[in-house]
């Protein structure tokens, strides 16, 4: 075909086209109309899910919380007497003995307490044997009828007070001894020094209060995490429970202890209910020190090898609301509708450990490329085409 046909034949169409164009319109919106109803018609049919991955593996169900590091036991060493401060023997993180010499207050005002106290003493004991003397004279007298009753009885009084006297004096010396032998300050136990709070020349005073002037921890070795747990978890800790645990000062390192005492005495801030829950923790190595805070994670329970999703998939409360032609007899407390070969199925589980994220899946039905439906994608969208499929295009 010449191009002088080909152009009379196209000029022939449009001409045709234009004589009729009303049926020619006609003709377009049929086909164009057709063509949508077939595409929206096409989409209604595939419906597509939102799915989550069902996987297996291990899982943890763990509580996590923060707690400061101290020794086991800390001793506070204190003054039973007021005075100023002579010589000091120690120092931080000095090791110490039980006995050892720590510290000496000036003892010249309480040695001069003890030798006034002694002086009365021995006043007073002479006065008890001046007392005495009398006594045995005026009796030997009463009792040959040289003197009254009444004069013997009063000599008989003074020796009595004279001897309680002398016990009162006695009572004084000893206070006075032991006040000064408490300007020695001695070490009530082996271990470290942790803290010093005094200074050579500073004044103590102990009028109203034990001051302190060291704190030594028995034992670095053997440390203790006391963390707050709050009211939501405390119910899952027990005694004999694993740890792990970090420190900012060695991010990479893991220690490990074990949870030693769930204490039922509660703690609330602002509103907030905690209750303390105490970690042992071996620190032979001694890493770690007193004052640390360590970001805790104590083991609750855990499983291994289990099939495993994440909770998402257990949120579901009605199938049908999802797929529409579920059955009527499926419970989601019982079943899951997993995703294969693009079709929903319905398996029975039940779940077995729960984490924050993560449930386990106990069900002998599952296979390893299973996902769990937990919704449709466009279910709006979808739900439009299936009634615009069911009238017609027009």
């Amino acid at each position: 075909m010449s191009e002088e046909v080909k152009h009379s034949f196209i000029r022939r169409f449009f001409a045709w086209l234009w004589r009729h164009k009303w049926w020619s319109l006609t003709v377009i919106l049929i086909l164009l109309a057709g063509g949508t109803w077939w595409i929206i018609a096409s989409i209604g049919d595939k419906v597509e899910y939102v799915t989550v991955n069902v996987s297996r593996g291990d899982i943890k169900h763990v509580v996590t919380a923060t707690g400061e590091i101290n020794p086991v036991n800390t001793v506070s060493v204190g003054s039973q007497v007021s005075g100023t401060i002579e010589n000091i023997y120690v120092d931080y993180n000095s090791r110490v003995t039980k006995g050892q010499l720590l510290l000496e207050i000036e003892p010249s005002v309480l040695q001069a307490t003890v030798d006034e106290a002694r002086a009365a003493l021995d006043s007073a004991k002479s006065q008890l044997n001046l007392a005495r003397n009398d006594y045995e004279r005026n009796k030997t007298l009463y009792d040959s009828g040289y003197i009254a009753r009444a004069e013997m009885e009063q000599s008989q009084t003074n020796y009595e007070q004279a001897q309680q006297s002398v016990k009162r004096m006695e009572s004084q010396y000893e206070r006075a001894v032991t006040n000064l032998s408490y300007a020695t300050i001695t070490s009530p136990v082996d271990g470290t020094v942790i803290s010093r709070k005094v200074d050579k020349g500073q004044t103590v005073a102990a009028s109203f209060q034990t001051p302190d002037l060291f704190e030594i921890a028995e034992d670095l070795s053997k440390m203790q995490i006391e963390t707050a747990v709050s009211e939501a978890d405390i119910g899952v800790i027990k005694e004999g429970q694993n740890v792990t645990f970090t420190v900012d000062a060695y991010p990479r390192k893991t220690f490990n202890g074990i949870v030693k005492q769930v204490r039922l005495s509660p703690t609330t801030t602002s509103n907030v209910v905690v209750y303390t829950v105490v970690i042992d923790v071996d620190n032979a190595d001694l890493n770690l020190m007193p004052g640390m805070t360590a970001f805790v994670t104590i083991l609750v329970d855990a499983a291994k090898d289990v099939w495993k999703t994440q909770n998402a998939a257990f949120l579901v409360r009605n199938f049908k609301n999802i797929i529409t032609d579920a059955p009527d007899n499926v419970n989601p407390n019982e079943y899951i509708a997993v995703l294969r070969d693009g079709k929903p199925v319905f398996i029975k589980y039940t779940k077995g450990l729960i984490t924050a994220t993560e449930t386990q899946i106990v069900s002998d039905e599952l296979k390893p490329d299973d996902k769990v439906i937990v919704g449709r994608v466009g279910q709006s969208t979808s739900s439009a085409a299936t009634q615009a499929r069911r009238r017609g295009p027009f």
